[in-house]
C-alpha cells in the first residue's frame, strides 16, 4: 500500500538522514564523564561511536577511551568536566586523573 507522505515531509526526512554521517547537532549540555563511586569509575559517553562504556579512572582503558574522544576534538570540554569534578568533588581524585592523563599525552595536538 502506498503511502500518502507528502512531498515536503518526505524532502525532510531525507534531509536529516544526509547529516547522519558523523556530523553531531547536539541540544543542550553534554556530559563525557558521569562519576561514579567516589572518582573510582565513570561512565565515559562517546560521542564519535553512541557508546558509554564503564571504566576504572585508573585504567589504561580509560586513558584510552579520553585519548579518542580527544583526539575527536573534545579535548578541551572534558578537562573543563575534569577541573569542575575536582572542584565539586575535591576527595574524589579527579585532579589526580586529570594528571595521570596530562602525562600519558592524552590531550596533546
Amino acid at each position: 500500500m502506498a503511502s500518502n507522505t507528502s512531498k515536503t515531509a518526505r524532502a525532510s526526512v531525507r534531509a536529516g538522514q544526509a547529516g547522519q554521517g558523523g556530523a553531531l547537532s547536539v541540544l543542550g549540555e553534554f556530559k563525557y564523564l558521569i562519576p561514579l563511586n567516589g572518582g573510582k569509575h565513570a561512565y565515559v559517553r562517546n560521542l564519535t561511536n553512541g557508546k558509554t562504556a564503564h571504566l576504572r579512572t585508573d585504567s589504561e582503558a580509560f586513558v584510552e577511551e579520553i585519548r579518542v574522544l580527544a583526539a575527536a576534538g573534545h579535548a578541551t570540554k572534558i578537562r573543563a568536566e575534569l577541573n569542575t569534578l575536582a572542584e565539586v568533588h575535591p576527595g574524589d581524585g579527579w585532579d589526580a586523573t586529570e594528571k595521570r592523563l596530562v602525562e600519558a599525552g592524552v590531550f596533546e595536538g
